[in-house]
């Protein structure tokens, strides 16, 4: 069916009426017709004496703001015994200040059964600080059903840390739409549940879920703060589609954290465009960490002095992140007494990263003794890298106790190079297992170094391989050439040498010669030394001497003894005492030995 079309004849015949202005406009003055009209038949009503017409006429003026019209129709019917008259009377005269006569007639009403008028006396009697008489009353209003009773009387049963009795009450105000009690009833069991997981009590997911449920019914309602944390459980879920709906929900009712979430989600999609705009407006707003991240992204784009304003409004917000990261841009820029001025600012509000930064920027300038109690402070509060440093520190000056200490927190922490520290500390000790338990994590993590020496303990520990019949599987990879293969390919050259000289041993020429030539040409004298033993034996010796003449002038004994022989197989008797005489000052022992006699041998030869 064409819908289009049939709309297009639905609205040509006026069938299909849009409202205008006009009709809103005829709408409204209706309204205010039958209002009229309503309030000329009260009126008479109640100059006839009808009681209730006294008192909805009452009501009608006192909405209006019409105090001295509302107050002789209130009294009327309030001595005529109606309770919502009596009410009404009491919220008029409380809003003319007089509060103690308005708290008289809402006893009144509030003993003839009034729940809104044992609500408003209840109120009364907590601005008073009269804790009692307001729980009593707010008590009668929420057990009628009272939903502003119920919340008032949550709220009074919390502050006085009746935690049992807040919930109860709030979850009745919530459960009959009170936004802020679901509000504040999800916080609460979102807290709760948070401290259930910091304990290790994974039996808190139907608090979290509960609590979700509360939020969600509060966001519809336009509770802004709800549709904030609400969009905050579906991010971390990875739900971002509608998280972003509800980020942008409450920013649009202006809250400022929204915004800036919702920046941070538009900036990870890759629209770093339309985040800048949420950011500043959230920033215009004073919240700190998207004038932050207003200052992070024109730091990005090289405009500087545009970043160091939004820094300084972060700060000026009260974000000690603002002072660290003008530290973290004058330090960029060479500005270094500047950046130790920011870097300190920062520190001293008690932020670690700018403690950790301040003592780097002091130990670079030689003051040890001013670094290290910022370093212990950033520790102290949890910064890793500090209690890293710190190691480093101690290490330094050969403190090895406390340097594996501090090690050791960092490690615990999750810090990689930490890790590989107290795992080489306990094979210096010879407590294998626990430096097999610390490399695995530090290679885990992504340290080359870690995985070497995770597969040279593993190498040690590794049974004769056993001999192969006929029609067997020639090999399979053990753990240990695992992580020799994941340092090599990380670029750890000690690591590229195993994996070719095991590749070698396979009798795997090609991959044994990628892998030497990989580790030679990244420096390794050893690997260098392998490939022209592998050259050589397939029959490329003028590649082989490039190779050990490149291992030799590294310091390599055997490649200098290697390159004595061949020239004294070429006759180059000169070339090759030099290269025998620099065999026996490089070493090892039996290397030099032998490059001894052969020297010796060549000399005799020169000198026949």
């Amino acid at each position: 069916m064409d819908v289009m079309g049939d709309m297009a004849n639905l609205f040509e015949t006026g069938r299909f009426a849009q409202p205008s202005d006009r009709d809103e406009a005829a709408d409204e003055a209706q309204e205010a017709a039958d209002e009229a009209a309503e309030e000329v038949r009260r009126r008479l009503a109640a100059e006839a004496g009808d009681v209730e017409a006294m008192s909805v006429l009452g009501a009608m003026l006192l909405r209006r703001g019409d105090f001295d019209g509302a107050e002789s129709h209130l009294r009327a019917a309030t001595a005529a015994g109606d309770r919502a008259a009596a009410n009404n009377l009491g919220v008029l005269l409380h809003q003319r200040g007089y509060a103690d006569e308005a708290a008289g007639w809402w006893r009144i009403a509030a003993v003839a059964g009034s729940a809104p008028a044992a609500h408003a006396l209840g109120r009364h009697f907590r601005e008073r600080g009269d804790e009692p008489a307001a729980e009593y009353w707010l008590r009668q209003a929420a057990e009628q059903g009272h939903v502003l009773g119920a919340y008032a009387l949550a709220d009074l049963l919390e502050h006085r840390g009746d935690e049992t009795g807040a919930r109860r009450w709030m979850r009745a105000a919530a459960e009959r739409g009170h936004r802020e009690a679901a509000y504040r009833l999800a916080r609460t069991l979102d807290r709760n549940a948070g401290q259930r997981r910091d304990g290790r009590d994974e039996g808190d997911t139907e608090a979290a879920d509960e609590a979700e449920q509360w939020y969600r019914q509060a966001a519809a309602r336009g509770h802004r703060r709800a549709a904030l944390h609400l969009g905050t459980i579906l991010e971390k879920r990875g739900e971002l589609k509608e998280a972003g709906r509800w980020y942008l929900t409450s920013a649009k009712d202006g809250e400022a954290r929204a915004a800036c979430a919702l920046g941070f989600l538009l900036r990870d999609a890759g629209d770093t465009e339309s985040a800048a705009v949420w950011w500043l407006r959230a920033a215009q707003d004073g919240d700190g960490n998207a004038a932050n991240a207003l200052g992070a992204l024109h730091a990005e784009r090289g405009e500087t002095q545009t970043a160091e304003r939004w820094y300084r409004a972060a700060m000026d917000a009260g974000d000690d992140n603002g002072a660290y990261n003008l530290g973290l841009l004058c330090a960029d820029q060479g500005r270094t007494t500047q950046a130790e001025q920011w870097y300190r600012r920062a520190a001293y509000a008690g932020h670690r990263e700018a403690s950790n930064a301040l003592a780097i920027l002091l130990l670079r300038s030689g003051d040890e003794t001013g670094a290290e109690p910022w370093f212990s402070k950033a520790a102290e509060a949890g910064s890793v890298d500090a209690a890293f440093n710190l190691g480093i520190l101690h290490a330094g000056r050969g403190e090895e106790r406390a340097a594996l200490r501090w090690y050791e927190r960092a490690a615990s922490a999750g810090h990689t190079e930490a890790a590989l520290q107290v795992g080489m500390a306990r094979l210096r000790d010879g407590d294998e297992r626990e430096a097999e338990r610390f490399l695995r994590c530090a290679a885990g993590g992504g340290s080359a170094e870690a995985a070497y020496r995770l597969a040279t303990v593993l190498d040690a520990r590794r049974p004769p391989a056993p001999e192969h019949e006929l029609g067997e599987p020639a090999h399979e990879k053990s753990e240990c050439e695992e992580w020799y293969e994941r340092a090599a390919s990380q670029g750890h050259r000690r690591a590229q040498v195993r994996v070719g000289m095991m590749a070698a041993a396979r009798g795997d020429v090609v991959e044994a010669a990628r892998w030497y030539r990989e580790a030679a040409e990244a420096g390794s004298r050893n690997g260098a030394f392998n490939l022209g033993l592998l050259l050589a034996r397939e029959g490329s010796e003028p590649e082989a001497v490039v190779w050990w003449r490149r291992a030799a002038d590294a310091g390599h004994g055997r490649a200098a003894l290697r390159l004595a022989l061949v020239c004294a197989r070429r006759g180059e008797l000169a070339e090759g005492q030099r290269w025998a005489d620099l065999a026996v000052s490089l070493g090892p022992r039996e290397v030099g030995e032998r490059a001894a006699r052969l020297r010796d041998a060549l000399r005799q030869e020169l000198s026949a």
